[in-house]
């Protein structure tokens, strides 16, 4: 908007200067030749008055009085073929003047003024003073110049209130639009401080009102979940007193790991629903977490009597997605693998730091693999499953900046990969 309105100046104040200032210019040069052409005729007129009187002399002394004062070129033409003062060819307009007509006749060369006088004994005189192309633009240039930077005075002055008027217009949007992202990025405390014109203020007043819309819906929303996701500690809880009564030490004690991740889920659920903004940066250590996750499910893969390929990239590489939320991201995976594949079918779980900061993480495994396409949408699933956990990972990696992608291993089967975006732990 801002350069559309300086060119809008721009174009506007170009067409009104170029209205004004090109019939003055042309006022200019046409006064300049005036002026020029007048004084040449009062020495004109001064020495046809000579003329008439019969006086050689004084005729003489004028006509040099005219060349040297005025800085005209005089000619007078006498009767005959003779001439007095500068010489001249004796055009048709002299032959014209002779008939007692003074006229005036413009040559390439400049402008001749022809005085006629009449009454001598050998017949008419002609006195011819001539103005040279350049007196007739004499002093032209010199105002076109004032002229023009006059004009590019006033296209300056023209783009600066144009600016001036576009600023108190665009900033007022561009702080719309930077509320606009800062409530797409999650911040739901950004307001806009209505500014600028009567519809600027009332479209920043419309934001303000839905962004406060947005936050009370988020969080009945989140009050409902973090309830709902309460009334399960008592079914959960059922489940721990069931496992305390199991005879089986070894039995309860694998029982009631997965009771305790159980309860560790439901914890980060309501924590998730109670902690209405996120923060901006979160962050953990992928290798420690990817390491404790495959530790817990290697007891069921050994069970399975499936071979477990692990490769971690050593030292902390630091992700940009929380602890419990990573872990609950490669338990769904890893889940994916114990609920789809046979046993016995092996699988990998390879984690590399990348290079412009974050992590890789990549699931694999040598089973049926993933129809085509790949089921990645909320609710679509290839099997017997709620469809949601490749759509929970791919959430999760693209709010840390990365991405997930499904398809085919080199060995046939399903391959998952984790693109981790960087984040301080």
């Amino acid at each position: 908007m801002r350069r559309r309105l300086a060119l809008l100046a721009v174009a506007t104040t170009s067409l009104v200067l170029i209205a004004f200032l090109v019939p003055l210019a042309v006022l200019v040069r046409t006064l300049a030749a005036e002026r020029a052409t007048a004084a040449a005729t009062t020495w004109a007129q001064s020495v046809a008055t000579a003329a008439a009187l019969g006086d050689r002399d004084t005729l003489e002394a004028t006509v040099r009085q005219a060349q040297g004062s005025g800085g005209v070129p005089i000619t007078v033409f006498l009767p005959g073929h003779g001439f007095l003062g500068a010489a001249a060819p004796r055009g048709p307009g002299v032959e014209l003047a002779a008939r007692g007509r003074s006229i005036t006749v413009d040559t390439p060369q400049g402008r001749e003024i022809l005085v006629a006088v009449q009454g001598g004994a050998s017949g008419p005189t002609v006195v011819r003073a001539f103005v040279g192309a350049d007196r007739l633009r004499q002093g032209v240039g010199w105002a076109w110049l004032v002229l023009g930077l006059i004009g590019l005075a006033l296209l300056a002055v023209g783009i600066a209130v144009a600016d001036r008027l576009a600023r108190s217009l665009t900033g007022p949007v561009g702080q719309v639009a930077e509320v606009s992202r800062r409530l797409a990025r999650g911040d739901l405390a950004a307001r806009v401080d209505p500014a600028g014109p009567p519809e600027v203020r009332e479209v920043g007043a419309a934001l303000n009102h839905l962004a406060a819309r947005i936050r009370e819906l988020l969080a009945h929303e989140r009050e409902a979940v973090a309830d709902l996701s309460h009334r399960l500690r008592t079914p959960v809880a059922a489940l721990r007193l069931e496992v305390d009564t199991m005879c089986d030490a070894e039995e309860a004690a694998r029982v009631g790991q997965a009771v305790a991740g159980v309860e560790r889920m439901v914890d980060q659920v309501i924590r998730e629903a109670r902690r209405f903004d996120r923060d901006g940066v979160r962050g953990c250590d992928a290798a420690r977490v990817v390491a404790e996750r495959v530790a817990f499910w290697s007891a069921l893969a050994e069970d399975q009597e499936r071979p477990l390929g692990l490769d971690l990239a050593d030292g902390p590489v630091t992700v940009g997605v929380s602890g419990p939320e990573l872990a609950a991201c490669v338990d769904l995976l890893l889940e994916n693998v114990f609920a789809h594949t046979p046993d016995g079918t092996p699988f990998t779980v390879t984690l590399t730091a990348r290079p412009e900061g974050g992590a890789r993480l990549v699931i694999a495994d040598r089973g049926p693999g993933f129809p085509h396409p790949a089921p990645l949408g909320r609710g679509v699933s290839g099997g017997s499953s709620t469809g949601l956990g490749l759509d929970i990972a791919r959430r999760t990696a693209e709010d840390s900046g990365g991405w997930l992608r499904a398809g085919s291993s080199p060995s046939g089967g399903a391959e998952v990969t984790l693109e981790l975006g960087p984040g301080t732990a």
